[in-house]
């Protein structure tokens, strides 16, 4: 396995798992579960775990997450979860739930202890656009229901962000796989190399039959700065580094069409999360220096703490309070970063200079499609039909939109639990308008 592959957290053993569930209080007002976007039954699977019941402690955790080996690997439990637990208040180190839902998730995997029972798909037929975290979980949540769905997915592989954008190391890709395969095998159709928009448009699906169309295409168009040089050689888009990533990874493409080389000098622009993958993969990649800038301070950055720590760990220097100036170049390559920091302006030398600073959707997918509004970030806006109470439709009826495309980037599980809220109003919407239809 490549450097580029190794995950950053073994995994727990059976008894460890059941030691630190035990750690847990059972708290009668359990701060985790209010701490948690999706309100997951944490000391009740903790107590299931506790005594062995490992398939009741899935079944739990099933309740409220459709994806939940993804969101043990990628939730920042420490805002979340983990920095609500009680123990914290008690100055004892918090039960690493993170860490418990990631064993119990590929604990039920590996001994297929919840078997899938594939049923008639009757209710409905669903086009869902994307199969990022919004889009899984939303297909997830309408065949258990007994819909009939197709997902389109432009790339080559299904997954999205969760296959394009996060970087293995940090969540291994047979853990998304597998929870594609789950859909698969429950009926989900998953048409990939299909570009909605392209392709096909939505109109286009509406008249093939389809009762409803979700959008949860995601906010995958990285944003530019806008600031002299950014169009020198060697300015890179975070996002396409670590797409190429996975392709490289797979063997699609060889170490040549990466553009981080062994020995760059690299300078990341950002301090999210997709900054903190981008200068991990980079140093990990061979770079001889790697900084961060960030314009602000520490006590701003918008990482989480867990994956600057790992950052640092990987050889990643920070520099707060460095204002992007201008991209320094020379025959057409970049040469430098010029920054305005409290001391006045500086130029940190860079041959590799990799921009991120946050994405938004690309509007392909609406292209030529009345009735759905975009706001001026492009992302969509929902619940402005004439006289529609569906949570999450567009302006054009019948057509709903989920996750990054409607709120902009946030986290996988916020993205994952829009998916779920917008897949049930649209059965709730299909019910309606199609009523010999039974779920």
């Amino acid at each position: 396995m490549a450097e580029t592959e190794k995950e950053d957290i073994p995994p727990y053993t059976l008894e460890e798992a059941i030691a630190e569930a035990q750690r847990c209080l059972k708290c009668p007002k359990p701060m985790c579960r209010t701490g948690c976007p999706i309100a997951n039954d944490i000391p009740a699977f903790n107590r299931a775990l506790s005594s062995g019941n490992i398939g009741e402690a899935y079944t739990i955790i099933s309740e409220r997450s459709n994806l939940p080996a993804i969101c043990g690997h990628v939730c920042p439990h420490e805002n979340q979860c983990q920095g609500h637990c009680i123990m914290n208040r008690m100055n004892k180190p918090p039960i690493l739930i993170g860490q418990i839902e990631r064993f119990i998730a590929n604990f039920e995997a590996e001994f297929q202890l919840n078997k899938i029972k594939k049923l008639p798909k009757t209710a409905g037929k669903v086009a869902v656009i994307g199969s990022g975290p919004a889009g899984l979980s939303a297909a997830f949540e309408l065949t258990r229901q007994q819909y009939d769905v197709t997902v389109y997915e432009k790339d080559e592989e299904a997954g999205g962000v969760l296959m394009y954008g996060i970087p293995a190391f940090r969540l291994p890709k047979d853990i998304v796989q597998r929870h594609i395969k789950r859909l698969s095998d429950n009926g989900v159709v998953i048409k990939t190399n299909t570009e909605v928009g392209k392709d096909v448009t939505i109109d286009q699906l509406l008249a093939e039959g389809f009762d409803a169309v979700l959008i949860a295409a995601g906010a995958v168009q990285a944003k530019g700065l806008g600031l002299p040089g950014e169009d020198l050689d060697g300015v890179i888009d975070a996002l396409k580094l670590l797409h190429d990533m996975r392709d490289y990874n797979t063997g699609k493409i060889t170490r040549d069409k990466i553009q981080v080389k062994e020995g760059d000098e690299v300078v990341v622009i950002g301090a999210g999360n997709v900054a903190m993958d981008a200068c991990r993969t980079a140093a990990r990649m061979g770079a001889r220096h790697t900084y961060v800038c960030y314009r602000r301070t520490i006590e701003f950055m918008k990482a989480a703490k867990a994956e600057y720590d790992e950052a640092v760990k990987d050889g990643v220097e920070f520099k707060w309070e460095h204002v992007p100036v201008s991209f320094e170049g020379k025959d057409g390559k970049v040469i430098g970063f010029r920054t305005k920091t409290p001391d006045g302006e500086i130029v940190l030398s860079a041959n590799k200079i990799i921009i991120a600073i946050g994405s938004e959707p690309n509007d392909v997918t609406t292209a030529g499609t009345d009735g759905i509004v975009l706001d001026e970030g492009h992302l969509i806006k929902t619940e402005i039909a004439d006289g529609a109470p569906f949570y999450g439709m567009t302006g054009k009826k019948g057509v709903f939109a989920a996750g990054d495309i409607v709120h902009g980037p946030k986290t996988v599980v916020m993205a994952m639990r829009e998916g779920k809220r917008v897949a049930n109003s649209v059965m709730e919407y299909i019910k309606a308008n199609k009523p010999a239809a039974t779920a």
